[in-house]
């Protein structure tokens, strides 16, 4: 095993507090930091720190597939680590955004490829050819849009918003109130010519206030006030309107949420550690000053309704360890707690990859003969090839997370 050293990505929505307070530096950063990326993604991989000093873990990886990974692993996901594990810090709202199926990422890094596109190109949508099934544990408060909203309670919405502007477009739905009505509605949005939606939207957030002043108690309060506080970060972008269709999405600390292929969603505010298939494939829809292709967005979206489940961490029996559950067979996350006055002491078995993130408190970690003291904010890198592990807390409370490919072994 070897200490973990993360990439740190600095992106405008990001913190200048959250991520540096977890990892015991001075506050605020020069920069925001927005992503602490703990894997081995070509992008930004981490690094190993090993006696002769510090490797890239992708280079790791590559020159010792096998060792590293796992021969399961390697049958099954190829040479590479399946999975990405970060930090994640929003103080603004990231983009609205989706990601594409397996079989979508591979024809569109494909195309790209033969079109000529440069992978550090601005205008480049798929940056390599795998799928991006994610799942992200809030650490604080966390608020999210995502999927698609039922379209007739979408249509109650912009009725109690009650813009007469409004009304051409939600019959849209009204009339139609399942996917096709949902894509009908959020194509015509995203692609309204900017003088239009430069008159449009002053009344729709006109609209937004006097609700808030007539209803505190609204169904609908939440998504009204979001709308508002979208438009004071990103003034005239038609992601404010899109955003009035989406699922609003609370998680308390603990809680999850997972994401699969065109599922549209935009993280708001908050901390959480994240998970993911190893890709950095994003199509995005707008709240964003970067790169928006419509035409290939509309092609990956899923305009299904759906309410997207609030995920809680399953108990293991006998065990400190929580896991959440997924379909994703890239990646499993569980969590660890242990406190003074319960389990202090946890052991798990290594097979295949595995990497462990202190979130809280401080732990030994003993692989072997091998003894590593982790701190908050913190990270280990364990290879398949290495013995089983145990923690143990060396504070009244600690929080782990460990990140690994499939399911836990029983």
């Amino acid at each position: 095993m070897h200490r973990l050293e993360g990439a740190l990505r600095s992106y405008a929505w990001g913190s200048r507090t959250a991520i540096a307070e977890l990892r015991g530096l001075p506050v605020p950063t020069a920069h925001p930091e927005a992503e602490l990326w703990l894997g081995a993604h070509p992008a930004d991989p981490a690094r190993v720190v090993t006696d002769e000093g510090e490797r890239s873990l992708l280079d790791l990886v590559r020159t010792e597939p096998e060792r590293q990974l796992g021969r399961r692993s390697v049958d099954t996901f190829g040479e590479r680590l399946p999975f990405l594990l970060k930090l994640l810090a929003a103080e603004e709202p990231l983009s609205l955004q989706a990601h594409p199926s397996a079989e979508q990422a591979r024809e569109g890094f494909a195309r790209e490829n033969e079109l000529g596109i440069p992978l550090g190109s601005s205008i480049r949508n798929y940056k390599d050819d795998s799928h991006k099934p994610e799942l992200v544990v809030a650490l604080s408060r966390f608020d999210a849009l995502a999927g698609f909203r039922d379209p007739k309670r979408t249509v109650e919405l912009l009725d109690a918003i009650a813009v007469p502007e409004l009304q051409p477009y939600a019959g849209l739905i009204a009339g139609q109130p399942d996917s096709d009505g949902l894509r009908a509605l959020f194509t015509t949005w995203i692609t309204l010519p900017q003088p239009v939606l430069s008159a449009l939207m002053p009344r729709v957030l006109e609209g937004c206030v006097e609700y808030l002043s007539g209803a505190k108690d609204g169904d609908f309060v939440a998504e009204v006030r979001t709308a508002l506080e979208l438009s004071e970060v990103y003034p005239g972008d038609a992601g404010v309107l899109a955003a009035l269709l989406l699922n609003r999405v609370t998680l308390e600390p603990g809680q999850a949420l997972y994401l699969d292929a065109g599922n549209l969603h935009a993280y708001l505010h908050g901390m959480a550690v994240e998970i993911m298939a190893n890709s950095d494939n994003v199509l995005r829809g707008g709240l964003t000053p970067k790169h928006v292709d419509v035409p290939e967005l509309l092609r990956v979206l899923d305009f299904d309704s759906v309410d997207i489940p609030v995920l809680e961490a399953e108990e293991l029996p006998g065990s400190a360890e929580r896991m959440y559950v997924s379909p994703a067979p890239e990646f499993c996350l569980t969590r660890i707690d242990l406190a003074s006055n319960g389990a202090v002491e946890h052991r798990f078995r290594t097979e295949g990859p595995q990497i462990l993130l202190c979130t809280a408190g401080s732990v030994q970690v003993a692989c072997g003969s091998e003894r590593l003291d982790v701190e908050q904010g913190s990270a280990v890198w364990i290879a398949a090839e290495d013995p089983d592990v145990s923690v143990t807390a060396t504070s009244d409370r600690v929080q782990l997370f460990n990140a690994r490919v499939g399911a836990p072994i029983a």
